[in-house]
């Protein structure tokens, strides 16, 4: 059972020679400081789960301008960037790959929990879905954010490259731009949180895309198109967000960006809209899907079935890895798989999120589940 297509080595283009097909998907765990620099059983985290094919960090903001939670880590000062060296030296001392997710929040975010203790800004003044929302000391009524003028719109975009050149500073493989639920990139291409009339709005198709096409060459100037991906969720209703029709504007998208040789796409299917299908064919390059957004856990059997179909290079498993840090070995070997714990998913130390042990730390109890 070892020598599945979903465990076999791979080539992924810019990203090199992978050592078996899974990607370990982007989770937010808020285990940072309120300054956003990462506490260091982060280093430990990432590097037990080293077996993945490639890593995707957890959503780290590029600029206090885009913080979009409490604890969530950033990539802007000098202090991050020694946090996240720590990181991936931690990573590549174990053989793996990792890219630092960049997730600007837009309309996210609350002025008590963000360092610059600013509102945030987005697209258009559109509150975010009205869930309360997390601060020190407890949860909060979102607020509505300004309008960002096209000054915000160049320094958003500025942010972003100068990220990115934080993150080969501190040591990561490459970049993904998060420009999938619900955040700035994604806001920027929805329906109902850009309201704009002017060159970023509504006026067409090329508009609304705009923002997205500005960004990622940007940062592909700023780091090598090698080192980039990009993650979009066509139609992903989270937070309130609204796409009546995205094949047009995705379509649009791919079509302006396929051309520039980034590392990958990271792709999220959706019941409404069949992104993978409509899209596949528009992208030559790497493609990562994920499948389990707003769903069930992906199965071993689901990934085999996507690659054996040609819709994806490459798979992202997100939940899998938070309990099995050897989620590749327990697919190789038929093990069983270990439940999460939810109650520590957003805790502030190991428990909950360094403490599920691997097959070789000792003998499993008695389980069954077998998703992830």
């Amino acid at each position: 059972m070892t020598n599945t297509t979903l465990l076999a080595p791979h080539s992924a283009g810019p990203l090199g020679l992978l050592p078996n097909r899974m990607v370990m998907a982007p989770m937010t765990r808020l285990r940072a400081t309120a300054d956003g620099t990462p506490l260091p059983v982060v280093a430990d985290y990432y590097a037990q789960r080293a077996s993945a094919g490639l890593i995707v960090t957890e959503g780290i903001w590029p600029s206090s301008r885009g913080q979009s939670g409490w604890r969530y880590p950033g990539l802007e000062t000098a202090a991050h960037i020694t946090a996240w060296r720590r990181v991936t030296d931690a990573v590549h001392a174990e053989g793996g790959r990792i890219y630092a997710q960049l997730m600007h929040g837009g309309r996210h975010g609350h002025p008590l929990s963000r360092v610059d203790g600013d509102a945030p800004a987005a697209p258009s003044a559109v509150l975010v879905d009205p869930e309360r929302v997390h601060v020190p000391g407890g949860k909060a009524d979102p607020v509505t954010p300004r309008e960002m003028t096209r000054d915000d719109i160049r320094t958003a975009v500025r942010d972003f490259a100068d990220a990115a050149r934080n993150a080969v500073e501190a040591g990561f493989d490459g970049v993904e731009l998060h420009g999938a639920n619900s955040y700035l990139i994604h806001q920027f291409l929805a329906d109902n949180t850009n309201l704009r009339d002017d060159e970023y709005g509504r006026g067409s198709v090329a508009d609304r895309i705009r923002f997205a096409v500005e960004v990622v060459r940007a940062v592909a100037d700023a780091i090598g198109a090698e080192r980039l991906g990009l993650r979009l969720s066509p139609g992903n209703p989270q937070f309130g967000m609204v796409e009546a029709d995205p094949g047009p504007v995705y379509r649009a998208l791919l079509d302006e960006l396929g051309g520039l040789g980034l590392a990958y796409l990271h792709l999220t299917d959706n019941d409404d809209y069949p992104a993978l299908a409509d899209l596949r064919p528009r992208w030559h390059g790497t493609l990562i899907a994920n499948v389990g957004e707003n769903g069930d856990p992906t199965t071993r059997d689901a990934g085999e079935a996507l690659l054996a179909s040609g819709l994806a290079d490459l798979v992202s498993y997100g939940r899998g890895f938070i309990a099995n840090p050897d989620l590749p070995e327990r697919f190789a070997t038929g093990a069983p798989l270990q439940e999460i714990d939810k109650t520590l998913l957003y805790g502030e130390g190991a428990e909950g999120y360094t403490d599920y042990p691997a097959l070789a730390d000792r003998p499993l109890t008695a389980q069954t589940s077998t998703s992830t």
